[in-house]
């Protein structure tokens, strides 16, 4: 499942974001690749465990624990911290799949990488290219939102970032380990989340429905869900 999600950050924090990292310090992209990314990816991002990455990430984590959409549909387990990168000058980012598991550097701690996740942080007209391509069996799907928008999609696709030919493209990744593995279930878990709240909306959270579609959608994360 692909999922786009609006106004994660407000205009203010995008640019409270982009204040704190924009002055770096930014380092070679390949700082933090697997092997078989290191061959495609071309870009920069701000140093892990600087002071602007740690700032910047907590800035990114608190927008997400107050985004509905983004429990609903991730159902999070494990966050790995949120990186900043930027592309520019042609700069590109190959095909590629993201590593399965992440380890958290300086740590044992280690997730399993269910969901990428891309947070854009420049707005789509100040750049020219930089389209981020995501491949299932239905084909190539090509994402360039709004500053503050973000994208959810399985981390076991292979997908690439477009030159960059004019400007600066910013944005913030982040991959996740969900409670729930398997991409298929957490896709019927969020549809049937979505149908009981526009349900509670229109009949009023003690209806029968309600109720009984909310013991079951309970019951399957109860069955899928590791915790």
């Amino acid at each position: 499942m692909m999922l786009k999600i609006e106004n994660v950050l407000s205009a203010a924090e995008v640019d409270q974001c982009r204040a704190i990292i924009d002055e770096g310090p930014w380092v070679d992209g390949n700082e933090t690749s697997g092997h078989q990314s290191a061959l495609a990816k071309k870009n920069e991002q701000i140093a892990q465990g600087s002071d602007a990455a740690n700032k910047a990430s907590a800035l990114v984590m608190a927008a997400l624990g107050r985004t509905p959409e983004f429990v609903a549909a991730a159902l999070p387990l494990k966050v790995y911290m949120p990186m900043f990168n930027r592309y520019a000058g042609g700069q590109t980012f190959g095909n590629h799949v993201d590593n399965a598991i992440r380890q958290v550097r300086g740590t044992d701690v280690r997730i399993r990488s269910d969901l990428s996740c891309t947070l854009f942080l420049t707005d789509p007209d100040t750049y020219e290219g930089g389209e981020l391509i995501v491949q299932d069996l239905f084909g190539e799907h090509q994402v360039k939102l709004a500053a503050g928008d973000m994208v959810l999609y399985p981390a076991s696709s292979l997908h690439r970032v477009m030159p960059v030919t004019k400007g600066s493209r910013v944005s913030c990744i982040f991959w996740l380990q969900s409670m729930v593995r398997e991409n298929a279930a957490r896709e019927h878990l969020f549809r049937l989340d979505t149908s009981i709240q526009q349900l509670t909306v229109e009949k009023g959270g003690e209806h029968p429905i309600v109720v009984d579609l909310t013991n079951l959608y309970h019951n399957l994360l109860r069955r899928w869900a590791d915790s």
